[in-house]
Formats: C-alpha cells, sequence, structure tokens
C-alpha cells in the first residue's frame, strides 16, 4: 500500500486519481482493472519465501509459535508452510475471494488464470465481479483479528519483524503483550513502541531484516536445521513445477 513503490509503476497507463484509489471500495466498484493489475504482480506463487519467512516456519515446526500476525498480502507466510490456523492475515488473503454481488465465497485459485490473463474475475453464478479477501479502506479486518484479546495476554516472547508499525489497529498489537514479556524487533529501525515507549527487555536489531534473522538463528543454533528446511522446500517447489 505504498505509493512510489514499484508495484504501482505498471498502473501509469490508468487515470487513477491517487494511488490510494486502487483500494478503495468505490473506485473498484466504478474501474477494477487497476486493482487486477496490481494483483497480478502481487499473487501468491510470483515470489519466494526468504530465511525471515523459514524463520517463523522453524518456529512453528519447534512448537514455539502460537500465531503469525502478518500485514503482507502476498502469501509468502502460507507459501513457507506455515498453517493457515496459525496465520491472521489482517489485511486479507488471495487465498479466497468473494462475489461483490452475490457474496458467494470461492477459492482464490479459481480465479488464478483470469488474473494472470488480464482478465476482470466474474462469478460462475451471477457474473458480478470477484474480489480477492483483501481488506480494502474503510473495510473491517478479519474475524480472526480479534484471537489477538487471547493470544497476546498467553505470550511469552514477541518478535517484531520487518513493519512500519503505522497502520492501525495493527500497530498496536506490539503493546499488547505483558510488561513482563521481552519484545525483539528486527527491522531497518527502531519503529512504534520500540522507539517511543521502550521497556526495560526489549531488544533491537537493526539493519536488514533477512541478515539479522540469519544471525538469530546462527546464535540459536539452528543455521544447519533452517538450511535444510529451506533445501527441502526449494525441492517441493522443483517437483510441482515440473
Amino acid at each position: 500500500r505504498s505509493p512510489g513503490s514499484g508495484l504501482y509503476s505498471n498502473l501509469e497507463q490508468y487515470d487513477i486519481p491517487y494511488p490510494e484509489a486502487i483500494f478503495e471500495l468505490g473506485y473498484f466498484f466504478v474501474n477494477p482493472k487497476p486493482f487486477f493489475t496490481l494483483a497480478k504482480e502481487l499473487y501468491p506463487g510470483n515470489y519466494r519465501p526468504n530465511s525471515a519467512h523459514y524463520f517463523l516456519r522453524l518456529l512453528h515446526d519447534k512448537g514455539l509459535l502460537l500465531r503469525l500476525y502478518t500485514q503482507n498480502i502476498d502469501g509468502l507466510e502460507r507459501a513457507a508452510g506455515i498453517p493457515p490456523d496459525r496465520l491472521v492475515e489482517a489485511h486479507g488473503t488471495f487465498a479466497t475471494a468473494t462475489c461483490t454481488v452475490c457474496q458467494r465465497n470461492f477459492p482464490g485459485e479459481d480465479f488464478r488464470g483470469d488474473v494472470m490473463g488480464d482478465r476482470i474475475p466474474r462469478c460462475p453464478v451471477c457474473t458480478g465481479v470477484v474480489k480477492p479477501d483483501i481488506v480494502f479502506f474503510g473495510e473491517e479486518l478479519p474475524q480472526r483479528f480479534l484471537l489477538h484479546l487471547t493470544d497476546f495476554p498467553m505470550a511469552d516472547l514477541l518478535f517484531v519483524i520487518g513493519t512500519s508499525l503505522e497502520v492501525e489497529p495493527f500497530a498496536s498489537l506490539a503493546g499488547a503483550v505483558r510488561s513482563s514479556v521481552p519484545r525483539v524487533l528486527i527491522n531497518r529501525e527502531l519503529v512504534g513502541p520500540f522507539a517511543w515507549q521502550q521497556r526495560h527487555n526489549d531488544v533491537a536489531q537493526l539493519g536488514d531484516v533477512v541478515g539479522g534473522v540469519e544471525k538469530l538463528v546462527e546464535l540459536l543454533g539452528w543455521k544447519e536445521e533452517m538450511q535444510k528446511l529451506i533445501q527441502k522446500e526449494k525441492e517441493k517447489v522443483g517437483r510441482g513445477s515440473d
């Protein structure tokens, strides 16, 4: 959702009043084409998970991941093998889609061909435009976001990785754990409460996010495990593309 990023460069052909309009329902109903042009670039499968995603997968494999809250809509957490029940995709997902007319729900994969073929996805029942379940400006967050009310009081460690912590209500989650709970920030810069409301047990690893995660993995003695996991997942992708 950041105007000026490369994702917006393909949209210059459209007469968009302002970049954020792509994620506004009013504009989408009038002209869905710019959103689907952007969606084609973001669609799951175009990018592969990196070490940061696989570190979170490793936490899950070790039974240490209570929940992963993400603002990302690229589906890379799922691609890294983190089960949907461990995920809260606060800004939505391409994994499911909903008809904007009859409200029928569909697997997002049903419309992949349309998106990749530069066609507007249409409902097979009523021919209404089908929108991926991405949260647009003004829409409510998914019901699963309410899990934070029970998750955060239970947590005994909080990782905050690669985020600006600017968008509410997501940004407030960093302050939702008990004051005795250590919070670890792996990020390019101090953000949110790490910048203006630090706790005595906060830890910050600043700089390149992937490099910071890899440094932590090494300190934990998990480097070999991580490499094996990444190799296994790469081979799985390779078999799937044969």
